[in-house]
């Protein structure tokens, strides 16, 4: 691909924080943690590994940084960095994960900075660091730079139903549901939330409804909800969507509160999902300490795809300073690829489950600016960004793509870290994607792929 990116119109992101009408749920990009857990909240936490010797070219700048995330397992890699010693091993040895309230607190928590109380960047969904960088999603749109660094993530997504759906054949295809949305629409609109608007959740639910013929916009109500009130929105149906990611979803199925229509590793295969990103400031002035924390992250992601370190992770992320989960069961299963999705049907493959350093398909790690180029498409296609994004050849968001997306410090941070050769992507698009209804994206032909999609707003 090509460059990156323009600059945006100066438009607002509107988004609402009600509630209202049924429930549903994509697991995927916020955490919702049920009410009233209890059980053992003592679980072991390894110590960190000391320090390894490091040259005095590779010394980071400084060994404190604040990163702020959500508790779902899209988080894992800076947990685990943490826990086990991975940042430390290279020299940040004073790593601050501060849990944020949610994507809204961690927005207005970029924009002071870790100087003012905030945090220096974390976990985020996509395009938020493009969106916060351009100044459409801040307070008086106040433009904050931002820098991708790497994707956290694959999979560990899906959507779920509220259990009163049960039956109406609201699955991954919605062909036979079609009539059931209209009929709701007349009365009482089908209902779908998120948490944060014109990123990875409502593009998932968005991508899912209008592959089956329905309509985002105009036959169903979409809206934001704040984390704290998805279960009891949920447990009292005033909800009939919802988006979150894993452990939660196991714990909604199992109190028969809803079940999973699909995962969205079934959606769309070895998916980008969650990134680290940070403020550019702070990655300009500490460029060492930020490689540092690449190479924590990168370390954690491995391990975390050895499959047999996966029950220890299960413990370390369940942990009360972490998710607060009664029991490590609650992320054991989904982390072995195995989901009960809560209408008899369920899934046992490994290929399903999340991935954090390679998947079918290669690096998870590294952070293709196709991929970023999707999202932003997405946004083009919904109407969140104007049409000249993807206008010749998308070279305004090509531009702006590439002002945020910093693979190249990606790339010499697993360099210094002796990542194989083979490991390391040499080229900043994974190429063509394709979706479960058989539309396919290709990068190079963003316009085209636009036109494919019978369901939009341009």
């Amino acid at each position: 691909m090509t460059e990156f990116f323009g600059r945006i119109s100066r438009r607002k992101f509107i988004f609402t924080a009600g509630v209202s009408a049924s429930a549903v749920f994509l697991k995927g990009c916020l955490g919702n943690p049920p009410e009233n857990l209890t059980g053992d909240r003592n679980q072991t936490i390894p110590a960190a590994q000391s320090v390894a010797n490091i040259s005095a070219e590779q010394k980071p700048e400084t060994t404190t940084v604040k990163l702020g995330y959500i508790p779902i397992v899209e988080a894992a890699p800076l947990i685990i960095a943490k826990e086990k010693g991975f940042f430390a091993k290279y020299g940040m040895t004073n790593v601050n994960l501060s849990k944020q309230a949610s994507w809204g607190s961690a927005r207005d928590n970029v924009e002071i900075g870790a100087a003012g109380g905030g945090i220096d960047g974390g976990q985020w969904q996509m395009p938020m660091p493009h969106l916060i960088t351009e100044g459409l999603i801040t307070k008086g749109n106040q433009k904050i730079p931002m820098y991708v660094l790497c994707q956290l993530i694959t999979h560990g997504n899906g959507i779920a139903i509220a259990s009163k759906h049960q039956g109406k054949g609201i699955t991954l295809q919605l062909a036979s549901a079609k009539s059931l949305f209209k009929e709701l629409k007349s009365s009482t609109p089908f209902t779908a939330a998120f948490t944060f608007p014109h990123v990875n959740q409502d593009l998932w639910i968005r991508y899912w409804l209008a592959a089956g013929g329905i309509d985002p916009d105009v036959d169903v109500k979409l809206l934001t909800v704040p984390a704290a009130q998805t279960v009891a929105n949920m447990k009292t149906g005033t909800m009939d969507a919802f988006s979150t990611g894993d452990p939660w979803p196991y714990r909604l199925v199992r109190d028969k509160i809803g079940y999973l229509a699909a995962l969205t590793a079934e959606i769309w295969k070895n998916h980008p999902e969650e990134y680290l990103a940070m403020r550019a400031d702070w990655v300009d002035k500490n460029p060492k300490a930020t490689k540092a924390i690449l190479k924590g992250i990168m370390e954690a992601q491995q391990w975390l795809d050895n499959f047999d370190n996966r029950k220890e992770a299960a413990q370390i992320l369940a942990g009360r300073n972490y998710f607060n989960l009664p029991s490590a069961d609650i992320l054991a299963d989904p982390y072995q690829g195995k989901y009960d999705m809560g209408d008899g049907r369920k899934i046992d493959d490994k290929s399903m489950a999340a991935y954090y350093w390679k998947d079918e398909k290669g690096n998870v790690s590294y952070p293709y600016k196709s991929h970023d180029l999707w999202f932003i498409v997405e946004n083009v296609r919904w109407g969140f960004l104007p049409k000249d994004y993807i206008a010749n050849n998308a070279a305004k968001a090509k531009e702006l793509i590439n002002k945020v997306n910093r693979e190249d410090i990606w790339k010499e941070a697993a360099k210094e870290a002796n990542i194989a050769a083979a490991d390391i992507p040499t080229k900043t698009s994974r190429g063509v994607e394709e979706f479960f209804d058989g539309i396919k994206f290709d990068p190079e032909k963003p316009e085209e792929y636009l036109k494919s999609l019978k369901i939009k707003k341009v």
